[in-house]
């Protein structure tokens, strides 16, 4: 008879999403979580204990300095995690252990050095992790709404802000990336959301897609604003991106706005339950080249369409499925961004992203948020 699958994580419930998953438990420090067949056990500290009983979604909550005691009685010697984890192991006839791609090399070391055979998972760890829970929707969909009330807010300051020569004024204060950031990020605070490297990025600060933007805003130039918090209660992220201009946008702006504007709305209507992600990458990025939109080195640097078209959001913000040249089957339940962009040095970055449920014969927009250049 086959003995039946063992999944071992030891990592902290508070950094490792894969481990939430499986026992929404959180905790600053690691524990061991061992799955033999559907039973669930999990090992943690005294200090988390009690918690751990009232909150794991596990069957079985052991205390790791009980485990220690009886490794000390048996004679060990400063038992560590590897002891512990292999005595569970033994406890249980497990032998070999599937490990997320991130497990600690020490430990798998460890653990092999016992005669235990530790193989890392390819792929995502939990199968069913792309495929969103009604529950789980829910909670994206609390923290999406965070996002647009934050945005709100960002583009509120950004129209009452005065023009006084190449910057932008919120009464008498200079109105910088930082300041716009943080008028957002409070906003996300007070919504009980947790916002890490809010973007705001004006001109060919934005040309850097995942550069945060510094330094005074200007009018008449494309800011970008993207905004991807975490909500602190349900641990789901949400992800959103706006392009606006303060003021009078050129008219090589306004083509490329429109350019990936259209580009967006094929990436939409191409997405359904079973299609490959690849390929609704590859129809958004051929578009956009048709359109003109070449992606060239410049400088040491690439412009164009530079990036992919989306990716999975849920406990982690990047997570599958992937809209990109290496993206495999779309499944139906899953959440995903279509955020195509285009960035030239010298006239800025554009680039909208809006959040999608996607259904069996299409897809369900999560965003409402509008899209609008001009401010």
């Amino acid at each position: 008879m086959k003995p039946p699958e063992a999944r071992l994580v030891y990592a902290a419930g508070e950094k490792d999403a894969n481990l939430f998953y499986a026992t929404r438990l959180l905790t600053p420090d690691p524990y061991v979580f061992l799955q033999v067949g559907r039973r669930k056990i999990i090992a943690t500290s005294d200090l988390e204990l009690g918690r751990a009983r009232a909150e794991a979604t596990v069957d079985e909550v052991r205390a790791h300095s009980e485990i220690e005691r009886a490794l000390r009685t048996a004679g060990a010697q400063s038992p560590g995690p590897a002891d512990v984890i292999a005595a569970l192991l033994r406890e249980f006839r497990v032998r070999a252990v599937n490990v997320p791609a991130d497990f600690p090399v020490h430990l798998a070391d460890e653990l092999r050095r016992r005669r235990f055979t530790v193989t890392p998972k390819a792929g995502a760890y939990w199968e069913s992790r792309p495929v969103k829970l009604p529950e789980e929707l829910r909670a994206i969909e609390e923290t999406q709404a965070a996002v647009e009330a934050a945005m709100a807010m960002a583009v509120e300051t950004l129209r009452r802000a005065k023009t006084r020569g190449s910057r932008l004024y919120d009464g008498r204060e200079v109105l910088t990336s930082e300041r716009l950031r943080r008028v957002i990020d409070l906003a996300l605070m007070e919504r009980n959301c947790v916002a890490r490297g809010t973007i705001v990025a004006c001109g060919d600060h934005g040309c850097d897609p995942h550069h945060l933007g510094t330094g005074p805003l200007k009018p008449d130039t494309t800011i970008i604003i993207d905004v991807f918090p975490r909500c602190a209660t349900s641990q789901y992220f949400a992800d959103m991106t706006r392009t606006v201009v303060k003021g009078k946008a050129s008219p090589e702006v306004r083509r490329l706005y429109e350019a990936v504007r259209e580009a967006q709305e094929l990436g939409i209507s191409r997405l359904a339950a079973g299609v490959q992600g690849s390929e609704v990458h590859r129809q958004v990025q051929e578009h956009l080249t048709n359109l003109g939109y070449k992606t060239r080195p410049r400088n040491g640097k690439l412009e164009g369409f530079i990036h992919g078209t989306g990716h999975g959001v849920g406990l982690d913000l990047h997570e599958a499925p992937w809209l990109t040249p290496r993206g495999g089957i779309v499944p139906e339940g899953a959440v995903v961004t279509v955020e195509p962009g285009l960035y030239y040095f010298g006239t800025g970055g554009v680039r909208l992203e809006d959040m999608l449920l996607v259904t069996k014969s299409g897809c369900r927009n999560l965003t409402r948020f509008p899209k609008i250049l001009e401010v």
